[in-house]
């Protein structure tokens, strides 16, 4: 009777260890798949983490190499030429026209408030235009009196001008002379009205280029800036200088 009492209890308790062996191996399972699930999130993270930096450091690098691209030295100035309101194309022609255009300019236009600094030549042409600003034809020659008419690609050199105020200083740099002129007026003309290129007997300084700057295709007007010579200085064989402005 003993043996027969006895080994119920014997099945009894090996059902018990077999279930609760059951419920660890489970509960064994169910931690083993949060901490694989853990590091399955951690590691995502970290690479997430080691993209989103590489992509940062692109980014950054990305970022200062087009800083750096809006910006040249001009040849001849040894002046930086910033590209950040040129269109474009006209960037790329400048670039080109480096390599054509070899002649050395007449003089240096600068006008320190809109941060310009640009070689003049002798012409108007299209090649001429990329490269920097032109002297009209038929108006007053560099270096002497009279009204002096500068032409320049309102998409190029010419667009600061849409930012230019009257009473600012503008320069006519030669090898040996510099001459100070100041804003007296900016007016928009159609192209056909060349009186603003009319000669005058004291010396003036007209700024030319297409109207509206940032129209699309041929533009339909013209936008000028008129400016009077305030005084020049010429050295002097001796040392001295002298107003060219007051001689004249």
């Amino acid at each position: 009777m003993q043996l027969t009492v006895l080994q119920p209890r014997r099945e009894h308790m090996s059902n018990l260890h077999t279930n609760w062996g059951r419920r660890i191996h489970r509960f064994e399972g169910i931690l083993l798949g949060f901490g694989l699930t853990f590091l399955t999130i951690w590691g995502v993270a970290q690479i997430h983490r080691m993209v989103a930096s590489r992509s940062a450091i692109e980014r950054f690098q990305a970022k200062m190499h087009s800083s750096n691209s809006t910006l040249a030295i001009d040849p001849v100035s040894g002046s930086p030429v910033d590209f950040r309101l040129w269109a474009p194309g006209r960037v790329t022609a400048y670039k080109e026209s480096l390599t054509e255009k070899k002649d050395l300019p007449l003089a240096l236009l600068r006008i320190p408030s809109i941060h310009l600094e640009v070689p003049i030549f002798d012409a108007t042409d299209e090649l001429t235009l990329n490269r920097g600003i032109g002297r009209i034809e038929g108006t007053a020659r560099i270096g002497q009196a009279g009204n002096i008419g500068l032409a320049g690609h309102r998409d190029g050199f010419f667009r600061g001008l849409k930012d230019i105020h009257i009473g600012e200083s503008v320069e006519l740099v030669l090898p040996h002379e510099t001459e100070q002129y100041v804003i007296e007026q900016t007016e928009i003309v159609t192209p056909d009205d060349t009186q603003v290129l009319a000669q005058t007997s004291t010396p003036k300084l007209t700024l030319v280029t297409c109207f509206p700057f940032y129209y699309v295709g041929s533009a339909p007007k013209r936008f000028i800036v008129t400016a009077s010579l305030k005084n020049s200085s010429r050295q002097m064989g001796d040392g001295q200088s002298r107003s060219d402005g007051q001689e004249r």
